[in-house]
């Protein structure tokens, strides 16, 4: 994800002055009529959803606490003023900064005829832990605009042409002009004729309402790849909503999230889960049937082994994403289980063990102490 500030070259905490007058030396050097580098023109895109950003209290209050899905999830466009393309630098500086007190973007491109880019969407898509370590398709229905089939995206009826509003002349934009002690000074708004499109619509199509996209339901089918976790993000080109005027349609991302597993906790593309075995078996050693991704593998216990101890099966745990071939381990922490409802024979035993071990008879105070620890 971009990063609003740092494309700005500003700080988090700079004034709406700070962001403006950044925007304005970096718009001069990245403009691609300027800057022919390849990624110019990708550079001030980002310039402009920035600016746009930033200059906006809610939509930077939003940004700063949850970032660019946040900004989707409340509902606003991340798509900015440039993304359907741009004009001249001189004519950009003129509609964003022009007249007193006038700074913010214009809600669409130079160009208002031109092509708009369609907006992202965003899907939140629960799987199962398995279906994540090992991939799974997944079908699901989302709800976005299309062009609509009846205008053909126009917006106007069958037999009818948007004409040229006659109070802009096509541009969107209209001209104020105020005067003052000081001079006169120019201000830039949308035209409140057309609302900004250039056109007026005398006939709209009666299935889209004149915008010339309808909203449509549609099943997908979503390949999620072997190795994914959650917050891991697919996209699907040209998924989101439908563009204007010939304009690119947004893409759908779908952003992973994974179910608990019962048994088994995922750190990065390995895998932890608890052994449980007796203390004869830590003493002793023994091999030991235990559950993994893969299903049920034998573990060998070494002679020995304390509380805690950590055994690995090597290759046991997730797919590193992107690389099937390579996983993750599968790691067991070793836990010791109390010694519960034992029989005389066994309780002769552990007390024979205990006079090895100490060389001496266990005491009254011991045998109550064990007797507790036993349940006895």
């Amino acid at each position: 994800m971009s990063d609003y500030y740092e494309i700005l070259g500003i700080e988090r905490n700079a004034t709406k002055d700070e962001i403006k007058s950044a925007f304005r030396k970096k718009a001069r050097q990245y403009h691609p009529d300027v800057n022919k580098a390849p990624d110019a023109e990708e550079k001030f895109k980002e310039l402009g959803r920035a600016y746009e950003t930033l200059m906006d209290d809610n939509k930077r209050a939003t940004y700063d606490r949850y970032g660019e899905d946040g900004l989707r999830d409340a509902g606003f466009s991340t798509s900015g003023p440039f993304d359907g393309g741009f004009g001249d630098l001189n004519d950009i500086f003129e509609s964003f900064f022009g007249g007193f007190g006038g700074f913010g973007f214009s809600d669409r491109a130079t160009n208002p005829n031109g092509p708009q880019n369609g907006a992202d969407l965003r899907l939140n898509l629960e799987i199962e832990f398995e279906e994540a370590v090992f991939g799974v398709k997944k079908e699901v229905k989302i709800t976005h605009l299309e062009t609509c089939d009846e205008c053909g995206g126009t917006g106007a009826e069958k037999g009818s042409t948007p004409e040229t509003c006659p109070t802009c002349g096509g541009t969107g934009r209209v001209q104020q002009v105020t005067n003052t002690p000081l001079g006169s000074f120019r201000q830039i708004t949308t035209c409140p004729k057309c609302n900004g499109t250039g056109k007026i619509n005398s006939h709209p199509c009666k299935k889209c309402k004149g915008d010339g996209r309808i909203e449509t339901e549609r099943t997908l089918t979503i390949n999620i790849p072997a190795g994914v976790n959650t917050g891991s993000k697919i996209g699907l080109s040209q998924e989101g909503n439908c563009g204007k005027n010939g304009g690119r349609a947004g893409d759908l991302i779908v952003v992973i999230y994974v179910k608990e597993h019962k048994e088994f906790k995922r750190d990065g593309f390995d895998l932890y889960s608890a052994l449980d075995i007796s203390f004869p078996q830590a003493a002793l050693g023994d091999t030991v049937t235990v559950n993994t991704i893969d299903g049920p593998k034998e573990l060998t216990v070494p002679a020995g082994i304390e509380q805690d101890k950590v055994l690995t099966l090597k290759g046991a745990g997730v797919p590193y994403l992107g690389n099937n071939t390579k996983r993750g381990n599968h790691h067991f922490v070793v836990k010791l289980k109390p010694a519960q409802n034992l029989t005389q024979e066994e309780k002769q035993l552990y007390k024979k063990l205990y006079e090895i071990n100490c060389n001496k008879k266990p005491s009254s105070k011991f045998i109550d102490k064990m007797k507790n620890v036993l349940h006895n």
